[in-house]
């Protein structure tokens, strides 16, 4: 996958709303059935830390930069809905980089 695309979010979840973020972030999660509708998305990834309760890594996949972009622009309206939804679960969030494969 030569130009392969990923990016990697950090989270610290509230201990009362893990189950609903793992509703909205799993591997076939509210993100991912929206991410899925657009060409060119591979996978996500949910790691949940070992050592630090409510901390939890995602990993998004897409087959290019350009495929995410085309999404990101239209997908604007739904992407914002849901990110703006899922901000009570979270007292931390942060992005931790794009990648190339």
């Amino acid at each position: 996958m030569g130009n392969g695309y990923t990016y990697i979010w950090q989270f610290q979840v509230y201990p009362d709303c893990q189950s609903k973020f793992l509703e909205f972030y799993g591997t076939d999660g509210t993100w991912v059935q929206l991410f899925r509708r657009a060409p060119g998305f591979v996978e996500t990834l949910l790691l949940k830390d070992r050592s630090v309760p409510g901390r939890y890594i995602t990993i998004d996949r897409w087959r290019s930069e350009e495929a995410h972009d085309v999404f990101r622009r239209n997908f604007a309206r739904e992407y914002a809905l849901l990110d703006n939804e899922c901000d009570s679960f979270t007292s931390d969030e942060q992005f931790l980089g794009a990648f190339s494969e």
